[in-house]
């Protein structure tokens, strides 16, 4: 993971997941030394950031506060939710838990509905093996749509390919296809009827299918934030989730 020569663009990686799911451990254990932290802008909330070099090329880590779902139902979640949105970071790494998996995969499909740039690292695999838990990590992959890379991260087992694959979603040379979330047929009716609105009105920039589906549960916090950028079409990458690197 290491370079002789620096990349002058740096890349942004979020990474998510469950308290107690060992994501610090997975940060870390990237990152090194070469980390600092503080408070997410306007939050009391930690804020951690690391960098690690992947032949040649800067990587941004952004460790997100650890969360159960992406509802904003805490400031947690609302810190996370809002960074994955509006933050935009070129690959998002959702790190769960091999021995607990359903209960994690919440949310990783809330992850998947607002960014298809996904890595799913299905950490402690060693304490899965243990409790003789078997994961098909290959046909999980499959019924997701995205990559998924088994660690053990406090052994350092899978960071190297973990590290390879963040690459090659960013590179493009892996291109995730998430199977989304069919909800009712009145709400995907509803989702269609508002979402070529708001495609219009935002373009590429956020996730349309997301938005729409805020917007229809009435979400105050993504409704100010889009008010606040629609106007001036201003990015609210440095508004939302501070400045990245000084």
């Amino acid at each position: 993971m290491e370079g002789n020569h620096l990349s002058r663009t740096e890349t942004v990686i979020a990474l998510a997941g469950n308290p107690n799911t060992g994501k610090s451990t997975v940060f870390n254990a990237l990152t090194g030394l070469n980390q600092h932290t503080g408070n997410w802008p306007g939050k009391t909330v930690l804020r951690a950031e690391g960098k690690y070099i992947n032949q040649g090329q800067v990587y941004n880590l952004i460790d997100l506060p650890g969360t159960y779902s992406l509802l904003a139902n805490s400031v947690e979640e609302q810190v996370a939710r809002d960074y994955l949105c509006f933050g935009k970071p070129d690959t998002t790494v959702v790190v769960v838990d091999a021995t607990c998996l359903e209960r994690n995969l919440n949310l990783v499909l809330q992850v998947l509905e607002i960014t298809s740039r996904v890595v799913v690292c299905v950490n402690l695999m060693d304490e899965a093996k243990r409790k003789n838990i078997a994961i098909n990590i290959e046909e999980l992959a499959v019924q997701l749509g995205v990559p998924v890379i088994p660690t053990s991260a406090r052994a350092g087992l899978g960071l190297d390919q973990l590290v390879k694959t963040i690459s090659d979603v960013v590179s493009g040379q892996i291109k995730p296809a998430p199977r989304l979330v069919q909800y009712d047929s009145r709400v995907e009716e509803a989702i269609q009827k508002i979402q070529p609105r708001i495609q219009k009105l935002v373009g590429d920039t956020y996730n349309s299918r997301w938005l729409a589906l805020r917007l229809l549960d009435k979400d105050p916090v993504v409704i100010a934030a889009l008010e606040k950028c629609l106007p001036g079409q201003q990015d609210l990458k440095m508004k939302v989730g501070g400045e990245l690197w000084a």
